[in-house]
């Protein structure tokens, strides 16, 4: 039978989390020098105008079905690298923006489950921000991953990931859809690292 309760309580930390991902990076792109996210009305909280149909409501309501790790990804906030202060720096700090915002929800949902009684949906509400931040981590174009990993690399990882750029998301993709059960295994584990982190950190 389906959770059409769950499936709402889910899709609503998702779109409420998706929303501050990306505003988050448009806001880092506007204080490094970078106006295009802001000129492209992206410095918002409506969540319409970050939604991509598949990344942001079809794969993470469909792994949630599946009883999956949650994650998924929103419409890329336009940057200009060239209008960034420290251009590739700049743009790291960017792309870092996102899966930290996410990194502090879920510590700030840990920290609620730790000193009240709010138990399944502030676990809910972490688990699926540890699924974003750490999908988006991933080193592959067009992820947040890769932009960090460029600023950190010599030329020639730079020109792989440029190679990659206009193909990288059917990389992704293809790593979901047919390596399902290794990309969730790899999901799971980054998750239980930080939630260990988590716990260190706490003493809980």
């Amino acid at each position: 039978m389906i959770d059409l309760g769950g499936a709402l309580i889910t899709l609503a930390i998702i779109l409420f989390s998706m929303v501050l991902h990306e505003l988050a990076h448009g806001a880092v792109a506007y204080f490094l020098g970078d106006t295009t996210a802001k000129e492209d009305g992206r410095l918002t909280l409506n969540p319409l105008k970050h939604l991509d149909p598949y990344m942001s409501v079809l794969l993470p309501m469909m792994l949630y079905f599946m009883h999956a790790p949650v994650f998924g990804g929103a419409k890329p906030v336009p940057v200009n690298p060239h209008r960034l202060k420290g251009r590739e720096w700049g743009m790291a700090l960017v792309a870092l923006a996102g899966p930290l915002t996410n990194f502090l929800l879920a510590f700030v949902a840990f920290l609620v489950m730790r000193f009240s009684e709010i138990s399944d949906f502030g676990y809910q509400f972490m688990t699926i921000n540890l699924g974003f931040m750490i999908f988006n981590l991933l080193p592959i174009p067009p992820l947040d991953g890769s932009r960090i990993l460029y600023a950190i690399s010599p030329d020639g990882v730079r020109k792989f990931l440029n190679s990659m750029e206009t193909y990288g998301v059917f990389v992704v993709y293809f790593l979901i859809l047919f390596l399902g059960n290794v990309f969730s295994g790899i999901m799971l584990d980054g998750m239980n690292a930080v939630l260990k982190f988590f716990i260190f950190i706490t003493g809980a």
